[in-house]
């Protein structure tokens, strides 16, 4: 597999209510990513991760403000247990932003139509375990909810060494004045 990275807002808030899961099946959890939503999968290859391309992703990450999300509601694509966003708005922004600077390099490779932000916990072959995972979840998970967190930053990170990395942390707008 090549290198790759990608544009993720970290939610540490989230990894005592996911962590032990996604540990368990989430492969990207394995290979050092932590629980996040995605704003732009696959991104540049690292080696293309220049000073200018730097300067561009901080350019347009500063002039959007941060802002509150909650994750309390499981729910299930096929193969996926995930915790939907709300709101999902800001997500979408995001990634809206970085498509239109980046046309090149489409959500998921342009594989679903609709990009739904969201936090992944598991995945599965099978409907039957994903069914098993998220009824452990929602034993384990149930108490924790709603888990909320404030987005102040989205994190490039890429895979180059083999694990997923962060590479550099881009600041949302930081104050009402800023233009």
């Amino acid at each position: 597999m090549s290198a790759e990275s990608a544009l993720v807002v970290l939610i540490p808030e989230a990894e005592v209510a996911v962590g032990s899961l996604r540990q368990r099946f989430d492969p990207s959890a394995a290979l050092g990513l932590p629980a996040h939503v995605t704003i732009l999968y696959p991104f540049k290859p690292p080696a293309e991760l220049t000073l200018d391309v730097i300067d561009q992703l901080a350019e347009l990450f500063a002039r959007v403000p941060p802002f509150d999300v909650s994750f309390s509601e499981p729910k299930v694509f096929p193969r996926v247990l995930y915790l939907a966003s709300v709101p999902d708005a800001p997500f979408r922004r995001l990634t809206a932003i970085i498509s239109e600077q980046f046309p090149e390099h489409r959500p998921y490779r342009g594989e679903f139509k609709d990009v739904i932000p969201h936090l992944t916990v598991a995945h599965a072959d099978d409907s039957q375990q994903l069914a098993m995972i998220a009824s452990e979840f929602a034993e384990h998970a149930e108490s924790l909810f709603p888990i909320r967190a404030s987005v102040t930053e989205v994190a490039l990170l890429d895979n180059e060494s083999g694990h997923w990395q962060v590479r550099k942390k881009f600041d949302l707008k930081t104050c009402a004045g800023d233009s």
